[in-house]
């Protein structure tokens, strides 16, 4: 995507990535807890709707106490809030610094991402109970695409832009999904190389 448009594996940490490289000991055990925290809800949400989960049923997964949990989030639905809100703030750092990129690099970086963290994007898309999730991933698409977007001059010339914005976004969401749906049959690169070639050709 313009300005980019390139949740760790279950039950694989990447410390230095999460700053736990000389951490002292409780800090990385604080840290460890919450991404045991993470990767269970993660886990629960593919088995079973949002609605369903308890925070016992986090506890158990992730073998902590329920009074851990409650001390990071205040219940299941800001958890589910602050996931979201972490993966769209990473996206948001992958965009700013690839801002100089064209669309086919800056989207083999999104897809990258995406493929990394797939775990976490297909829950997100397949699951009913994070219908916000969309949404939100939507608005961010929209958001990156939005200084991209010219309606004086060219093909688009006198369209809406709210419109095509809307278009475009969901149209790699769709995207997205597909690519969940049908088992990633392609390689990121693939799907980067069309995705940025439809994006040249219609932006």
């Amino acid at each position: 995507m313009p300005n980019c448009t390139s949740f760790f594996l279950l039950c694989h940490y990447d410390f230095e990535r999460l700053g736990m490289i000389g951490m002292p000991v409780k800090d990385r055990r604080i840290l460890k807890s919450q991404e045991a925290i993470k990767a269970a809800f993660i886990e629960l949400m593919s088995e079973k709707g949002f609605n369903e989960i308890t925070i016992q049923d986090i506890a158990d997964r992730a073998n902590v106490g329920r009074r851990t949990i409650y001390h990071h989030y205040l219940d299941k639905y800001d958890l589910l809030d602050k996931l979201i809100e972490e993966h769209i703030n990473e996206l948001r750092q992958i965009c700013q610094s690839s801002s100089e990129l064209d669309f086919t690099a800056s989207n083999l970086i999104f897809f990258e991402y995406f493929e990394r963290h797939l775990s976490f994007f297909s829950t997100m898309l397949a699951s009913s109970g994070a219908p916000a999730f969309r949404s939100r991933l939507l608005a961010f698409l929209i958001e990156q695409l939005a200084d991209n977007t010219d309606i004086t001059q060219g093909i688009n010339k006198g369209l809406n832009k709210e419109v095509l914005l809307q278009f475009f976004g969901a149209a790699v969401v769709g995207i997205m999904e597909s690519y969940i749906a049908s088992g990633l049959p392609e390689s990121p690169q693939v799907i980067a190389r069309q995705v940025g070639i439809l994006l040249e050709r219609n932006l």
